[in-house]
């Protein structure tokens, strides 16, 4: 993981700042959010994963994603957020993965509701399913 952000720190350039932060995204957006014009949330679903780990109550994390969209909604920046769509398959057989996959339907919901655009990548090709190019 630690060559995977490197190499996209590289591929960037030096006018990205890179802030790692595994849980307390909506306080990390207040910190830079007068620091440039575009935030890159990437990813949602490594985030949901992270909470996931941290707190075993549902209701918590989607307190944390009601917290994130309320955030999102206030700022006057733009965002961009990637997320893993995770739901198309077969319901996973395990507990925990069937739980992941249903949070992270909710959180991709949620910040879709909001969104201007919301872009669906299929090997490399954009579908747009909200919003226009």
């Amino acid at each position: 993981m630690v060559r995977r952000v490197e190499q996209h720190k590289k591929t960037r350039g030096p006018d990205w700042l890179t802030i790692e932060e595994p849980w307390q995204i909506v306080e990390k957006i207040g910190e830079y959010t007068n620091r440039g014009e575009v935030i890159l949330l990437d990813c949602m679903t490594l985030w949901l994963s992270n909470l996931m780990m941290r707190w075993e109550e549902d209701q918590k994390i989607t307190e944390e994603v009601n917290k994130l969209v309320r955030a999102l909604e206030q700022r006057q920046i733009s965002f961009l957020l990637v997320s893993n769509e995770v739901g198309m398959g077969i319901v996973p057989a395990a507990p925990l993965a069937r739980r992941f996959r249903d949070l992270a339907g909710f959180t991709n919901q949620r910040i879709a509701a909001i969104a201007d655009k919301v872009v669906f990548m299929v090997s490399g090709i954009p579908i747009f399913l909200k919003g226009t190019e």
